[in-house]
C-alpha cells in the first residue's frame, strides 16, 4: 500500500515538474516575440518654423507632435551623443523619431545635413544662446522683427514669433496663445508674463475672433488708384495682408500677364472677398496706358480662358492651375506631389494633411472644387502588392506586418485585430482599401 502511494505522489510530482518547465518555456517565447510599436504621427498644432532641436525644452517637443514617452527618450538621446545635436543625419538616428515625422520636420531643422558638414562647414550658424532682456510692459502685437531681436531673440526665433502671430489672425490675443508659440520655451515666458499687455485668457468666441477681425480692422481712407501699378506694398496699404499681396500680384502676372482688363478680373481673384471689392471698386481707375499691348496691333491682349474650378476635379487638377488659382509653386508642388504618393485623394481633408502647404487659399478651393476619388487604386490587406504597400505613405510602416501576417492568416479582418493600430491610423489606411 505504502508502496502505491509513493509511487503515485512520485508520478504526480514529476508532472507538476513538467508543467513548470513547460510554462516557463512558453512564457519565455511570449516574451521573445518582436513586439512593434508605433511612433506618433501628430501634426504640430501650429504652422511649423525653422527651429534649433538643441533649445527645444520638453513642453516644445510635444507641441511638435511628440508624446511624453518620445520626448523623453530624445532628451536622454541628446545626452548621450554629448548633450547636443550636430547634424540632421545624427537627429534622424534617434529611434523615437520616426522616418514620417522625420520627414515632417527635417526642411525647418536648422542644424547642418551631416556630422561632417558640421565640422567643416563654418558658414552654418544655430541658435545663438541670449538671455532674454525685458525692463518693462509691452503689447507683443506691435513688436517688430527688430524689436524681438533687441529683446535677446535670434532673427529666425524672432522670424518665427511673427509668423505665429500671423497665424492667429495678427495678434496672439491673449497670454494662453502667446504661450503656446512653441518658439518660447517656459522659462522665457515666465520672464515675458508679468510685461505682456494682453489678457490672461482666450475669448470664448476665439474661434469667430480671427475671421470677425478681418471686416473689422481699420477702415481705410481710399483713393483713386489703378491696379496695375500696385506692388505688394501698393494692396497692403489697400488693407490687405502681406500673404494675401502676394496672391493678387502673382494673380495678376501668372494669369492676366501682368495686367487686369476689367472689374470682373479683379472681383475674380479668390482672395479678395466680395465685401472687400465692393469697398474698392469705386476706387478703382484702369488705365488703359498701364495694360499690357499686343506689339502688333497695338490693342490689348485678350485675357488667356480661366479654369472654372468648381468643375475641375482635385484628383486631375495640374500643377498650373494650382498657380493660377494663386498658389504659390511650393504649395502648387507640395499638394500635386502628395497626391502622386498616395495613388489620388479619397477625402478633401487629405489635402489639408499636405505640407508646406497655403491652407487658407487651398481651403477656399476645396469649397470650390469637386473630388471624384472613383479612379483610385483600392486594394484588400491580402491583395495588395507588397511594392504599393511598402510606398504608400498611410501603409508603409505597417507593411512588413501585413505581409508577415497575411501569409498564415489570409483574411483582413484577422490582419486589421493582429495589427493593432490607433484607430486614427487605421481609419486612414481603410481609405484606401475595399
Amino acid at each position: 500500500m505504502k508502496k502505491n502511494y509513493y509511487r503515485k505522489m512520485a508520478v504526480l510530482g514529476i508532472l507538476l515538474l513538467a508543467l513548470t518547465v513547460f510554462q516557463n518555456y512558453t512564457d519565455k517565447s511570449d516574451e521573445n516575440f518582436p513586439e512593434l510599436t508605433f511612433i506618433s504621427e501628430d501634426l504640430p498644432t501650429e504652422p511649423l518654423s525653422e527651429f534649433d532641436p538643441n533649445e527645444l525644452d520638453e513642453n516644445q517637443w510635444q507641441k511638435l507632435g511628440f508624446s511624453e514617452k518620445q520626448t523623453s527618450t530624445i532628451l536622454k538621446y541628446k545626452k548621450i551623443v554629448g548633450g547636443k545635436f550636430l547634424s540632421k543625419e545624427q537627429f534622424k538616428k534617434c529611434f523615437a523619431v520616426s522616418e514620417e515625422k522625420y520627414t515632417q520636420l527635417e526642411n525647418f531643422i536648422l542644424l547642418p545635413e551631416t556630422n561632417a558638414d558640421a565640422k567643416g562647414n563654418s558658414n552654418f550658424k544655430s541658435f545663438e544662446k541670449k538671455s532674454i532682456n525685458i525692463t518693462k510692459k509691452f503689447n507683443p502685437d506691435q513688436f517688430s522683427q527688430s524689436d524681438w531681436e533687441n529683446m535677446g531673440f535670434s532673427e529666425r526665433q524672432a522670424a518665427a514669433i511673427l509668423k505665429y502671430k500671423n497665424y492667429l489672425g495678427g495678434s496672439f490675443v491673449s497670454k494662453e496663445k502667446f504661450k503656446e508659440c512653441f518658439i518660447i520655451n517656459n522659462e522665457n515666458y515666465q520672464k515675458l508674463e508679468p510685461y505682456l499687455i494682453l489678457p490672461a485668457k482666450t475669448p470664448v468666441n476665439f474661434n469667430n475672433y480671427t475671421e470677425k477681425s478681418g471686416s473689422s480692422k481699420n477702415k481705410f481712407q481710399h483713393s483713386n488708384f489703378d491696379p496695375n501699378i500696385l506692388d505688394i506694398k501698393g494692396w497692403m496699404a489697400l488693407g490687405f495682408s502681406k500673404k494675401q499681396a502676394n496672391v493678387i500680384v502673382n494673380y495678376r502676372e501668372r494669369n492676366f500677364k501682368g495686367s487686369f482688363k476689367t472689374l470682373e478680373d479683379i472681383k475674380d481673384c479668390f482672395v479678395i472677398s466680395s465685401e472687400k471689392f465692393e469697398e474698392l471698386k469705386p476706387f478703382i481707375k484702369l488705365n488703359p496706358a498701364t495694360m499690357t499691348k499686343n506689339s502688333d496691333d497695338k490693342k490689348p491682349e485678350f485675357k488667356q480662358e480661366k479654369t472654372d474650378f468648381s468643375k475641375t476635379d482635385l484628383n486631375s487638377i495640374t500643377f498650373k492651375q494650382l498657380l493660377e488659382f494663386g498658389l504659390d509653386e511650393k504649395s502648387a508642388g507640395s499638394m500635386i506631389g502628395f497626391r502622386k504618393k498616395l495613388g489620388g485623394f479619397m477625402t478633401k481633408e487629405q489635402i489639408l494633411e499636405t505640407y508646406n502647404i497655403d491652407k487658407e487659399l487651398v481651403q477656399k478651393l476645396l469649397s470650390i472644387a469637386p473630388l471624384d476619388n472613383s479612379k483610385v487604386e483600392r486594394y484588400s490587406l491580402v491583395d495588395a502588392p507588397e511594392e504599393w504597400l511598402k510606398n504608400h505613405p498611410y501603409f508603409k510602416y505597417s507593411a512588413d506586418k501585413i505581409i508577415y501576417y497575411r501569409i498564415s492568416n489570409p483574411d483582413d479582418k484577422k490582419i486589421w485585430k493582429l495589427l493593432k493600430t490607433k484607430p486614427e491610423y487605421e481609419a486612414r489606411m481603410r481609405l484606401y482599401v475595399k
